[in-house]
Order: C-alpha cells, then sequence, then structure tokens
C-alpha cells in the first residue's frame, strides 16, 4: 500500500466511525441538516485531508436520506449555489472595460455555478465519483416532475463529459475467467436480452465463438460503464434465439461476420455521456486484429416503438392494412405469414426506420439514431428476428442488422450529422417507398 492510500484508507475508517457514531443520535431529517452543514464547510478553504474527510461525511449523510430529503437538497444546491448574478454583471462589466485575458477569466468564474465547484469538492474523497453517478441517477427521477432542476442536471452532465471523456476509458474483454465480482455485474446491467443465470451466462462469453468488451473508468473501480456482446458467425444471423441457445460453435477460422447482439449502458447516473461510438470502433479494430478474415461487422439490433407507432397509426386510421395483417399484429404470435402479407409488413417496417422522424429530424427509433450516428448503415430487416415476449410486444419481432464498413463509416457518419440520413440498403428503401399506398393522404408518417 503507497503512502497516499494508506492515507485515504486512514481518513475513510475515521469517517466511517464519526458517521456510525452519528447514527445513535440523530433523526433520519438530521442527515439533511448535516449534509446541508458539511457543503458550506467543503466549499470554505481547508487542507486537502480536511477536505476529504468533509466530502466523505456529506456523501455518508447524502445515502442516508430519503427520498423528500433527496428531492430537497437538490433543490438546495439548485438555489443556494447557484451563479450570483451580481457577480456576474461586475465581471461582465469589467471585461467590458479592459477586455484582457485576466478579465476574461473572472468572468468566466462568475458565470459558473458554485455547485459545480461543489461537485468537484465532493469528488475529492475515495469513491465519490461512483456515488456522485448514483447522485444524478437520483436527480434525473426527481427531474420528471421537477423540471426546475434542469440546470442542476445540465451542471452535473457537464462535469461528466469531462471526467469520462475517451481518454480515460479502459477497454477490457471479459470472459469467463474474469472476476464473479465483474460477472455478476453484466448479469445485473444486461437491458437487451436479459440473462436468466450464471448458465445463461456461460453460454454468452465461454465458447470459442462469443466475446465481451466493456468500458471502465479508473475511479469506479469494477463499475462497468458500457459493455457489448458478440457473437462470431459464419454469414450474417436473422434471428437472435439462435445466438442465445447457442447451438454448434462455429469454427474460428470459418467465421466471417462479428455480430453486436447487445449494447447495454450500465450506469443511469452517466444519461447523455456517449460511451457506445467509441465502444464499437475500438471493439471493431481490436476484433480486426485478432481475426483479420472477419469481412462483416454488423448488429442484429431491436426496434423498440415500432409495435407502438404502429398501433398509433392504426387507431387513427391513418393506415389501411389487410385484414390478414390485422389479425397477425392483433394476436401478436410468431406464425409465418403470406408472401404478400409479409411484405405489407416489411414495407411498413421500412417507412417507420427510413422516413419516420422527430420534429428535429432525427430517426423517430432511438436504436436507430445510435447506429445511424455512429456510422453504420440500416443493412437488412428480419422478420421474426426476435419471437421472445418483450421482441413480439415491442416491434411484432421485428430485428434489424445495422452494417458497420470500416472505409464508410466516417462518411455516413457525416452525412447524418450534417442531415440526419438514413443510409440504408437499396432494397429497405424501396420498401419504404411502397409503403405510400397504406397511408391516407393527409397522414405523416
Amino acid at each position: 500500500m503507497t503512502f497516499l492510500q494508506g492515507l485515504l484508507s486512514n481518513i475513510s475508517t475515521r469517517t466511517r466511525l464519526l458517521g456510525n457514531a452519528s447514527k445513535a443520535v440523530q433523526g433520519s431529517d438530521a442527515h439533511l441538516h448535516a449534509l446541508s452543514s458539511a457543503c458550506e464547510t467543503l466549499m470554505q478553504r481547508g487542507g486537502e485531508a480536511s477536505q476529504i474527510m468533509t466530502a466523505q461525511s456529506a456523501l455518508t449523510h447524502y445515502q442516508q436520506l430519503e427520498e423528500e430529503e433527496r428531492q430537497a437538497f437538490f433543490k438546495l444546491l439548485a438555489d443556494e449555489y447557484a451563479a450570483e448574478p451580481q457577480a456576474i454583471h461586475a465581471a461582465y462589466k469589467a471585461y467590458c472595460d479592459s477586455e484582457d485575458n485576466a478579465a476574461l477569466e473572472k468572468l468566466f468564474n462568475a458565470c459558473e455555478p458554485r455547485r459545480q465547484d461543489l461537485l468537484r469538492r465532493l469528488n475529492l474523497c475515495p469513491g465519490g465519483t461512483f456515488e456522485l453517478v448514483k447522485m444524478r441517477a437520483d436527480l434525473l427521477k426527481q427531474l420528471r416532475h421537477e423540471p426546475d432542476l434542469a440546470a442542476l442536471n445540465s451542471d452535473f452532465s457537464h462535469l461528466f463529459n469531462s471526467w469520462f471523456n475517451r481518454g480515460f476509458l479502459v477497454l477490457e474483454s471479459i470472459d469467463w475467467n474474469t472476476p464473479a465480482a465483474v460477472l455478476e455485474k453484466l448479469i445485473q446491467y444486461e437491458a437487451v436480452h436479459a440473462i436468466s443465470d450464471w448458465r445463461d451466462l456461460r453460454r454468452r462469453l465461454d465458447p470459442e465463438d462469443r466475446r465481451c468488451y466493456a468500458f471502465f473508468h479508473p475511479a469506479t473501480g469494477d463499475e462497468p460503464l458500457i459493455f457489448v456482446e458478440v457473437a462470431l458467425c459464419k454469414g450474417i444471423p436473422d434471428n437472435v434465439q439462435r445466438i442465445l441457445e447457442h447451438g454448434e460453435e462455429v469454427p474460428m477460422d470459418e467465421a466471417d461476420t462479428a455480430v453486436f447482439y447487445s449494447i447495454s449502458n450500465c450506469q443511469a447516473g452517466l444519461k447523455g455521456v456517449s460511451f457506445g461510438n467509441f465502444l464499437i470502433k475500438q471493439v471493431v479494430q481490436e476484433l480486426s486484429r485478432e481475426l483479420p478474415q472477419l469481412k462483416n461487422f454488423v448488429t442484429l439490433s431491436p426496434v423498440p416503438g415500432f409495435a407502438d407507432w404502429l398501433a398509433e397509426h392504426r387507431t387513427s386510421q391513418a393506415v389501411t392494412l389487410s385484414q390478414p395483417l390485422q389479425t397477425f399484429l392483433e394476436s401478436n404470435e410468431s406464425v409465418d405469414l403470406p408472401a404478400a402479407v409479409h411484405k405489407e409488413f416489411m414495407r411498413l417496417a421500412a417507412r417507420y426506420l427510413v422516413e419516420a422522424k422527430h420534429r428535429s429530424g432525427q430517426p423517430l427509433n432511438p436504436v436507430a439514431r445510435f447506429h445511424l450516428g455512429n456510422g453504420a448503415s440500416l443493412h437488412r430487416l428480419n422478420w421474426l428476428g426476435d419471437t421472445s415476449s418483450k421482441g413480439m410486444q415491442q416491434a411484432h419481432g421485428l430485428m434489424v442488422n445495422y452494417l458497420y464498413q470500416l472505409d464508410r463509416i466516417e462518411q455516413n457518419h457525416e452525412a447524418y450529422t450534417r442531415n440526419h440520413s438514413v443510409v440504408c440498403a437499396n432494397d429497405i428503401r424501396r420498401l419504404a417507398g411502397q409503403a405510400d399506398q397504406y397511408f391516407s393522404t393527409e397522414a405523416s408518417a
């Protein structure tokens, strides 16, 4: 143990002892008062060791707060730790008079809310970064019905985008021999295809034709930020159940396709901090070095929101569907359809993915926004690609492949950034155009 580690450990131990002693004499609301006092103390000048102790004490008290008390604390930060208008006006006047860099720096400092400095100081203690991530997750829940906390959320977002920028992230390959503490978190955080138990996890990690990669941060220990599960296949797959059930292994010398079939963000408190684009691009580079014979890098992605979009158009009578397709949508069972009805469904799916947009001009589908923004193209639609109850409920079983072509990623990314262009295969664009026949002239897709 280094001298610094020993010092931090000693400070942390002393703080826990103080915290345990205080619990015996304090009521629940006393934690909010103690937290407020600790924050005031933290904003005053002091030695580094005492500031670390105070930050640890503040976060310990925060952990003891009930939901209503946390809401009160967030309002305290929003109101009492905002930027001071008088200081801003004075600094702005000084800059207008001098227009020198020193005055500009003072103006910048005056414009920054005091709570940003408070959050930096709370981050001084061991484990502070992850505690602040969890604190923001609490804030995001409050934000739904407390819009006045939006400025505080912006402060968290501003700091986290700096603290968690790409230069600090560490890519790790995860396999069945990875420590159990990390593997447990994969089960906990899997957001696309639930991992039922350890045996299920082993099927995803242990075979030779499976890979898993995650981003970690030095300040969050064994807590993954995001992870991607990869299947190495022969050809581009169209059904996720066959991947999850994992029958016969694909020999590595026959694998020509890497399939990203599950990407999970792990920390709700890091919402809005972009990891996925860096993760996929780096994993593509890693796999290309390890297996140079790979020629396809694709996803097998869900289409959340498609069923709701289709139901909305049916309810408003903006779309006219054949009776067999209506029967399928209402039963929502994984059955084969006649060729004409299958074509009808795929046209509607293409219409949703290519033309359904927000007012901002971006695609309605969040998964499409993610991959198209990363520089992928919409490559193929897969009928009954996910026949699980979740897959049928959110998209009537539809899944899609997004294709990452190494020599076109930047070009596609620029096209999307410039005008939100949906780069897709020609047959998908044709299908989207053919869907016009189902929509009334007044209806907007």
